[in-house]
């Protein structure tokens, strides 16, 4: 009978205990779910992947971040439940990456990759000249961060690595941006022999020195060549010059017509429907954001009617899947509204062609009309996901 009460007795504690653990473990996962959800929202632009073992009290934390404020409020917040920790979190960029923690994009466009590995899906691109964040690096891989927040991973042969004050001095130099669609580096300035590598538009280089038919530039990795005058200008002219206006939108987006549709691609050698938005605000000196279901979060609303009437040329349409009662809105497609009496708008999807939402019309888009989400207009309105590159470089 004595045994049987003891016995009970240890098994009351142990289910207490237990309990116990069990709501302190509830605690720290709503701890982290909150900082999680307020740190990193998406995962495009934030890295905070971390998890915990929980064991007599004692709390392991593991995993990574970019954030140090997150990381330390975790922190702050476990300290005040009275608990031991053990920090084993990587705060990128570490000593992994070493000191180059910066740098600039070598080839005339960059794939950037949602893993560290060839065959992974395409996530985004970035043109000859970009500035880099190095976050994290993996066998031949570097986790990378574009201008526009987005963070993913480059095979080492896309960029040069670079310590901070060889950035500065990058971006300080006297540059020229390619206007082409496409073309060449070449050995000599002759330009009729050792091609150095080709170059697509928008690449930039640096400024050497120009006679009357060539510029003379130099690559990140200060290899040197020359490209025609009549197919680049001077960065800083390009820039004093770039005046965005719903007309020079348009004039853009048209140019860019018949270009090829590439998931993940952001440039001329192919681009899918928000590369397509954000190359053509990039040519009018706007960084903007990567994705769809990332620029329908910029600029400010239009068209809360859905009516198309309050329309501007130069606006962002959205398509995708409405709000419904058990779910959310699901962005998955962009294009530009070309404003004119036919309803026209212009967009990539298969590749950069113009479609209309009027029913008379020959190029009648039926199927976007019906997923038709709405609108938000970007010139002319601040907006820190908006960036004006007129003040964000230095020329």
């Amino acid at each position: 009978m004595k045994f049987q009460k003891h016995l009970l007795l240890f098994v009351m504690i142990l289910v207490i205990s237990c309990k116990d653990h069990s709501l302190l473990k509830n605690k720290i996962i709503s701890i982290n779910e909150g900082i999680e959800a307020h740190f990193a929202p998406d995962k495009r632009v934030n890295i905070y992947d971390i998890n915990f073992n929980l064991k007599n009290e004692k709390v392991t934390i593991k995993g990574e971040t970019n954030s140090t404020l997150a990381h330390q409020t975790l922190l702050d917040s476990l300290n005040n439940l009275g608990l031991d920790l053990i920090d084993q979190t990587r705060i990128l960029p570490d000593s992994k990456v070493g000191d180059k923690k910066y740098a600039i994009a070598n080839n005339s466009v960059i794939n950037i990759r949602s893993k560290p590995k060839h065959s992974a899906e395409l996530g985004t691109q970035a043109l000859l000249g970009t500035p880099l964040k190095i976050l994290d690096k993996q066998g031949d891989f570097y986790r990378i961060q574009t201008p526009d927040g987005y963070i993913s991973w480059v095979d080492k042969g896309g960029i040069y690595p670079m310590r901070k004050e060889l950035l500065d001095v990058w971006s300080n130099s006297k540059k020229i941006i390619y206007t082409n669609t496409a073309g060449f580096v070449y050995e000599h300035k002759h330009l009729d022999q050792n091609i150095i590598s080709d170059i697509t538009l928008g690449g930039v280089l640096k400024y050497l020195s120009e006679d009357q038919k060539t510029y003379k530039v130099e690559y990140p990795d200060q290899r040197k060549g020359y490209i025609k005058k009549s197919e680049a200008v001077l960065l800083k002219d390009w820039l004093n010059n770039n005046i965005a206006t719903q007309e020079s939108i348009e004039k853009t987006a048209k140019s860019m017509l018949g270009f090829p549709y590439l998931w993940g691609g952001t440039s001329s050698k192919g681009m899918d429907c928000s590369g397509f938005t954000k190359m053509t605000y990039l040519l009018n000196g706007f960084v903007i954001p990567r994705d769809a279901s990332q620029q329908i979060n910029a600029g400010t609303i239009v068209d809360y009617d859905l009516n198309f009437k309050n329309l501007q040329k130069g606006d962002l349409l959205f398509f995708g899947t409405r709000a419904a009662a058990n779910k959310k809105q699901k962005v998955v497609h962009v294009g530009i509204w070309l404003g004119n009496d036919k309803m026209e708008f212009i967009h990539a999807s298969g590749n950069v062609h113009i479609s209309s939402m009027d029913k008379q019309n020959p190029l009648y888009d039926e199927f976007n009309k019906n997923r038709y989400l709405g609108s938000r207009r970007y010139l002319g309105v601040k907006d820190k996901n908006i960036i004006e590159l007129k003040k964000r470089m230095k020329l």
